[in-house]
C-alpha cells in the first residue's frame, strides 16, 4: 500500500532539502528521496568542499607573503592528502547536518532511486526493496552533472571532472583546464597556487564570459601575474592519451597546435539529471536537458514542479534554495513572489575573487538604458591596503534617468561577501541617492561600494 503525503521532493540538494523543510514548517506532510548524498552535489562535491580546498590554497599563498607582513615562515610546503581530507571532512559534517535538519522537521527521508509512475505517484527503489509514495504535489530537484564532450570524456586518471579534481590521485605538474566558468577558474586557481603549471582554454572571447568585460579583463591580468597561461577564443579539438601524458590539439586563430599535459580538467558546463524519472510519459517539456518551467517553477503538468539546476540557469545553489522555499509556500496555499534571476548574485572563489549581480554595462546598453557607471579601485581603500590586498575594483551600473541600480560587479579580496550589499539594494529597489546617503563603516572594504556609487555621479572622494 502506498504511503500518502502532501508533498514529495525528489533530490536532497540545496533546492530539495530546503523545499522539504519549508514545506514541513508550513504544516505539510513531506517526504524526500535522495539517491546519493544528503545535501546533493553542492554540499558534497561542489560549493562547500571546493571552498575548503580554496581556503587551504589561500592560506598557502599568504604564507609565501609572510615577509610583507613582517613575519617569518620557513620550509613552506603542503600535504595534498591532508588538504583533501579536510575538504572531505567539512563536506561530511554538513552532510550529517542536513540529515539532522530533516529529522528535526519531521520530514520522511528515503535513500533510493525515484520514478514517477503516474502523475501523483512515486516509486522508490531502496536497498530494502520497492516503496510507493503518493502526493498531489511533487517537486523535482534532481540537479545536474558535468557535461562531457565527445573525445574529451573523463577517465579519472589523466582527464578529470570536478569530482576527480576534488579527490585527486596526484598533484598535477602541467595542468590544462578546459572552460573558464566558475568551476574551471576555481580549480585553475587552486592548483596554480599549489604550484601546477596551469593553462586555461576558453572558447569564448574572454574568460569568465558571464561577467562584465572589464572585470573579466582585470581578473585575467591577475591570473597571468600568478603564472597562468590564458588562451581565449580557443578550443580543444582532441585529446591523445598516452602513458602519464595527454596531448591536447588546441585550435586558436585558425591554427591547431599540440601541447602536452599530465592532467586535464574538463569544466565545459552541466546537463540536467532528467533521465529515469518518467517525465516523458507525463508530458513534461525538456529542452537542452533542463525541465521547462514558468516563473514559479511549475512544469505545466498539474502538481509537478522543477527547481534548481534541473530547471535551468542560473546554476546556483542559493537560487535553488529560494525556489524551493517559493514552491513550498505555493503548495501550502501562499502567494510568494517569483525568484528574480536578475537579483541573484554570482560568486567565483578564485584569487582574486569575482562577484556580480544584475546587468553588465554591455547588457544595460543593449537593453536601451542610458547608463551611468562608477568605479573604485582597491588601491584607494585604506582597509584593502592594510590587508595587503590593493588589487581589485568595484564597478556599479545605474540607470541615468531613474538612478536605479542595474548591476554591480567586483573583483578582489572578499568581494563574494561584499556583493550581498548590492543584492539587498536591488531587492529593495534602491536608487543612487539611497546608497549615497547610506553611512558605511570605516575602515572597511565596503566603503568602496559607497565610493563606486559616488563615482558614477562624479562625486568620489578618495580617488
Amino acid at each position: 500500500m502506498a504511503t500518502a503525503y502532501d508533498m514529495i521532493v525528489i533530490g536532497a540538494g540545496p533546492g530539495g532539502y530546503v523545499a522539504a523543510i519549508r514545506g514541513a514548517q508550513l504544516g505539510l506532510k513531506v517526504a524526500i528521496v535522495e539517491r546519493e548524498h544528503m545535501g546533493g552535489i553542492c554540499l558534497n562535491w561542489g560549493c562547500i568542499p571546493t571552498k575548503a580546498m580554496l581556503r587551504s590554497a589561500e592560506v598557502f599563498h599568504l604564507m609565501h607573503r609572510a615577509k610583507e607582513f613582517g613575519l617569518k615562515a620557513d620550509g613552506l610546503g603542503y600535504d595534498l592528502d591532508a588538504v583533501v581530507k579536510r575538504s572531505r571532512d567539512v563536506a561530511k559534517q554538513l552532510n550529517a547536518g542536513v540529515g539532522h535538519l530533516l529529522k528535526k522537521n519531521k520530514v520522511t527521508a528515503l535513500m533510493g532511486d525515484a520514478t514517477l509512475s503516474t502523475l501523483n505517484s512515486v516509486k522508490v527503489t531502496t536497498d530494502k526493496g520497492l516503496e510507493e509514495l503518493t502526493a498531489p504535489n511533487i517537486v523535482l530537484a534532481t540537479g545536474a552533472r558535468a557535461r562531457e564532450l565527445p573525445g574529451l570524456e573523463a577517465d579519472g586518471d589523466l582527464v578529470w571532472t570536478y569530482k576527480h579534481a576534488l579527490v585527486p590521485p596526484r598533484m598535477p605538474k602541467n595542468l590544462l583546464v578546459i572552460g573558464s566558468g566558475a568551476i574551471g577558474i576555481e580549480f585553475a586557481s587552486f592548483y596554480n597556487t599549489l604550484g601546477a603549471k596551469t593553462t586555461v582554454v576558453e572558447v569564448m572571447d574572454r574568460i569568465l564570459p558571464v561577467e562584465d568585460a572589464e572585470i573579466s579583463g582585470f581578473a585575467k591580468k591577475q591570473f597571468e601575474k600568478q603564472g597562468m597561461t590564458i588562451r581565449e577564443k580557443a578550443m580543444v579539438k582532441q585529446l591523445d592519451r598516452g602513458k602519464g601524458t595527454v596531448t591536447a590539439h588546441i585550435e586558436q586563430g585558425g591554427k591547431v597546435t599540440k601541447e602536452t599535459f599530465d592532467t586535464v580538467i574538463s569544466a565545459v558546463g552541466i546537463v540536467g539529471n532528467t533521465e529515469g524519472l518518467g517525465l516523458e510519459a507525463l508530458g513534461v517539456k525538456v529542452e537542452k536537458t533542463h525541465v521547462v518551467t514558468d516563473a514559479h517553477c511549475r512544469t505545466g503538468v498539474a502538481g509537478l514542479y522543477a527547481i534548481g539546476d534541473l530547471a535551468g540557469a542560473p546554476w546556483l545553489a542559493h537560487k535553488a534554495s529560494h525556489e524551493g522555499v517559493m514552491v513550498a509556500e505555493l503548495i501550502a496555499g501562499g502567494d510568494p513572489h517569483a525568484v528574480e534571476p536578475g537579483s541573484i548574485a554570482g560568486c567565483t572563489y578564485c584569487q582574486p575573487q569575482v562577484a556580480s549581480v544584475g546587468l553588465t554595462e554591455a547588457q544595460a546598453k543593449e537593453q536601451g538604458y542610458d547608463v551611468k557607471v562608477g568605479r573604485f579601485p582597491f588601491i584607494g581603500n585604506g582597509k584593502a591596503i592594510a590587508l595587503g590586498e590593493p588589487e581589485g575594483m568595484v564597478k556599479t551600473v545605474f540607470d541615468a534617468k531613474t538612478g536605479a541600480l542595474l548591476g554591480a560587479h567586483m573583483v578582489g579580496a572578499e568581494v563574494t561577501e561584499l556583493i550581498q550589499g548590492y543584492v539587498v539594494g536591488r531587492q529593495l529597489e534602491t536608487t543612487e541617492e539611497d546608497l549615497m546617503q547610506t553611512v558605511f563603516p570605516h575602515p572597511t572594504l565596503s566603503e568602496m561600494m559607497h565610493e563606486s556609487v559616488l563615482d558614477a555621479w562624479g562625486r568620489a572622494i578618495h580617488f
